[in-house]
């Protein structure tokens, strides 16, 4: 095999160069997966990393609702297509990185899940009662599971649970209530009597649907009922959960591992340090979001972050500031002249999850705590006050105690009320060994994922392009000096942590934020174009019809169905004029025709697509610059599945719809064969970037090693971002519309070395120590520059220097 593990000096596996990340599906299976190996070698992608591999719920589209951990899914091909992709890919020399899911299991349906199935049969009893995270006392004895639907019309309130049980049936053994199965315990069903009546003799309890919010016992995935928290701290659980994922290393299967939301666990430190054991020291990432200029702790066994951070610090450097006054006013206007600051948005979102769809999780905590002095209902409020400060995702106990104390004087002085009971709470919480602080820990990222992701995201129009998974919204731009900084401490710190643009979590793909980004630099426009939009369909809500015409613009051309998904899900995610629970049907019959009238010849259809023209060739600026810089800058780049084209995804399961690899195939095909690509729809110009960027640090990692901003001079300079990696250059444009009216580049130059250079992307040569940024930048917003003295610079499909 030629497959090189790029291993460190002292042994371990120090990582892949880049990744190109697939999602495993039935549809796409590990084995079309080794079908595309040589096109993801030709790319100069690295290692292939892939999403979660064991067996899931029967149609899962994403794999991280886990339901046996012995095998990998048959739906997506089983163990021996593991083995087919492995040696397809280690024969071509790339590597194999795989998601794990160590937090918690699906139990949609239970019977799929041998663990799951035997909790609910026997209760405390179970042998796997060890293994899930069930406050047993709160339920009686019982595991409540929320399944049961509404009462019919005209039940009253007291017949509600007794109707729906009604409906119960024995079959086989097992307790039905339409399509959902349960077991019995032994000896519970044979003496003739009721399916309710059986029901009442279970270790588990059927409860309205309604009733999860507050009245759980089992810890969740964030307010996902079907996917129950196991205790992976436990050594067995670990052991049992991980035993086929370390057989793929073991085996040669596998090089590296991707670690999903370690922020639920326990001990994620503690966790990382037996994965690393296990592992002998694979290479190892986490997905872990990072608030603000928040490090990833330096104690933890792990490369780096899967990118978040990354991914905000390029979008916000392409973003104009002189933007910010006029989309601020725009912003305040639509909330009736006074919108809400971002931080008072965050803590009343993330209040109201606190005290809602993860209301039983802060009871919990409450009972840890409880004392004779104190109600429940006070010991909550504190609790869920200090959740709903707390500003980052966690703490790390004593890692991050600071963060408590920080929540702890926000909440003090918007709620003078709490300072007794946070007094006595704050020495609780802070202790690392109690099991509240445990529970705080693993709860405060739920209700900010809750909170902000999934809810304030969706409140906040400004510019929406900032409102993605890891980011700061309130935070603007990034001046070129900032950005620089940043990746200097990127460099530093964690030179192995990923690097990102888009995922299957992202809100909007990297080309439709790209785009978005734009109307920072004209928002005038924007404003009196968005305001014809919303004259001729107005919702009512007028700063989500601000978010929904910007995501129309950003991801410009698409179907109607894919706009009225996303546009359905987006409301009912900002639940201001419908939610989920409670759909308003006037308000969501009005949103899917003004997305028709989008998509349909009309005014509506020309107003879109006349803002689209204004924007869009910037936007492909922008996104080309996105990608080169992302793919060049410090840490271990990836590439999203389909993403060197064009990637107009919205959020998911937009995003993770089937990808054209012929297609992608013959246009890389036919810029191997000189051709150089207009920058147009078909997106070809970035395969060029995507491919030559990734074969550069592919083949000469050497030229990788530092990070040195190039600095830029004349009346342009504000308009470029380069640095220099050790010997690879490159050179991206901000702001395209500002330098377009300034008159284009001019005299702008950078300084470079005294000697010859060849970009790598149109293979021309310059000539340094002074270069014209307008020659080196005439055919494309982008450039990668290469001593031309170094002639195995200049990268090939399969690797082999030129």
């Amino acid at each position: 095999m030629t497959f090189d593990t790029h291993r460190s000096a002292t042994g371990p596996v120090a990582g892949p160069l880049s990744t190109y990340r697939l999602q495993i599906t039935a549809g796409f299976d590990l084995d079309a997966a080794a079908n595309i190996v040589g096109y993801l070698r030709d790319l100069g992608a690295d290692w292939v990393y892939l999403s979660p591999l064991l067996k899931a719920e029967a149609g899962s589209d994403h794999g991280y609702d886990v339901v046996d951990h012995s095998l990998v899914d048959p739906a997506r091909g089983g163990a021996d297509a593991l083995d087919r992709l492995a040696t397809a890919a280690h024969q071509a020399g790339r590597g194999i990185l795989v998601d794990i899911v160590p937090n918690h299991v699906g139990v949609a349906t239970p019977a799929h899940n041998a663990w799951w199935w035997d909790l609910l049969q026997n209760g405390e009893q179970s042998r796997y009662a060890e293994a899930f995270d069930v406050d047993w006392a709160f339920g009686h004895g019982k595991i409540r599971i929320p399944v049961l639907g509404d009462p019919e019309s005209g039940d009253d309130e007291g017949g509600t649970v007794r109707g729906a049980l009604d409906r119960l049936e024995l079959v086989d053994g097992e307790l039905h209530y339409f399509d959902n199965r349960f077991p019995l315990a032994t000896g519970t069903a044979d003496d003739g009597a009721s399916p309710a009546d059986v029901h009442d003799r279970q270790h588990y309890e059927l409860v309205n649907w309604r009733r999860a919010d507050a009245e759980l016992n089992y810890r969740r995935f964030f307010a996902v009922n079907s996917l129950a928290g196991i205790r992976v701290e436990v050594p067995w659980v670990f052991d049992e959960s991980h035993r086929e994922i370390l057989r793929w290393v073991r085996d040669g299967l596998v090089q590296g591992l991707r670690v999903d939301h370690p922020d639920g666990l326990a001990d994620p430190a503690g966790y990382l340090d037996v994965l690393r054991r296990a592992t002998t020291g694979t290479y190892v990432l986490v997905e872990k979001i990072l608030e603000g200029r928040e490090q990833l702790p330096t104690s933890w066994a792990a490369a780096g972050t899967t990118g978040y951070d990354a991914l905000a610090d390029v979008d916000r450097v392409l973003v104009d500031p002189a933007g910010q006054n006029a989309l601020d006013a725009l912003e305040a206007r639509l909330h009736g002249g006074d919108a809400p600051a971002w931080a008072d948005l965050v803590y009343r979102n993330k209040r109201a999850v606190a005290d809602g769809i993860l209301r039983s999780e802060v009871l919990r905590i409450s009972r840890l705590v409880q004392n004779d002095d104190h109600s429940v209902g006070d010991t909550a409020d504190a609790v869920a006050d200090l959740l709903a400060w707390f500003p980052v995702y966690r703490s790390y106990l004593p890692v991050g105690g600071d963060n408590l104390q920080a929540a702890a004087r926000w909440s003090t002085a918007h709620r003078p009320d709490l300072q007794v009971e946070i007094d006595r709470l704050l020495p609780l919480l802070g202790d690392p060994g109690h099991p509240a602080a445990v529970r705080f820990q693993q709860t405060s990222g739920m209700v900010m994922a809750k909170g902000v992701e999934d809810c304030a995201y969706y409140r906040f129009s400004r510019l929406t392009s900032l409102n993605e998974v890891g980011a700061d919204p309130d935070e603007f731009a990034v001046s070129v000096a900032d950005f620089h900084d940043r990746q200097r401490t990127r460099e530093a710190a964690f030179p192995r942590s990923m690097t990102t643009l888009s995922t299957h979590d992202t809100k909007r793909g990297e080309d439709v934020r790209a785009r978005i980004a734009v109307l920072a630099e004209i928002p005038a426009e924007w404003e009196a174009g968005f305001e014809q939009l919303r004259a001729g369909h107005p919702l009512a809500d007028a700063p989500f019809e601000n978010l929904l015409w910007q995501a129309i613009v950003g991801a410009w051309p698409a179907s109607r169905e894919r706009l009225a998904a996303y546009a359905l899900k987006a409301a009912r995610e900002a639940g201001t004029s419908t939610t989920w629970t409670q759909p308003n049907v006037d308000f969501e019959a009005a949103l899917d025709e003004l997305v028709t009238s989008a998509v349909q010849s009309g005014s509506t259809r020309d107003l879109v697509t006349g803002l689209v023209t204004r924007v869009q060739h910037a936007g492909w600026s922008n996104s080309l610059s996105l990608k080169l810089m992302q793919l060049t800058m410090p840490g271990v780049p990836d590439v999203y599945q389909g993403s060197e084209l064009w990637e107009t995804s919205l959020v998911d399961p937009d995003n993770r719809r089937p990808i054209d690899y012929e297609l992608r195939r013959e246009l890389l095909t036919r810029i191997d064969s000189g051709w150089l690509p207009s920058i147009d729809e078909s997106g070809a110009a970035k395969l060029l970037v995507t491919s030559r960027a990734l074969r550069l640090r592919r083949d000469r990692p050497d030229s990788f090693t530092r990070y040195a901003p190039v600095p830029a001079f004349g009346a342009a300079a504000g308009h470029v971002v380069a640095f220099d990696r050790g010997g690879a250059i490159t050179l991206a444009t901000r702001l395209p519309i500002g330098l377009l009216t300034a008159g284009g580049w001019g005299d702008t130059t950078i300084a470079v070395a005294g000697r010859s250079y060849i970009d790598v992307l149109t293979q021309e040569s310059f000539d340094g120590p002074i270069l014209r940024v307008g020659d080196l930048l005439a055919r494309y917003p982008v450039a990668l520059l290469v001593a031309a003295d170094d002639r195995t610079a200049l990268p090939t499909p399969t690797g082999r220097h030129a």
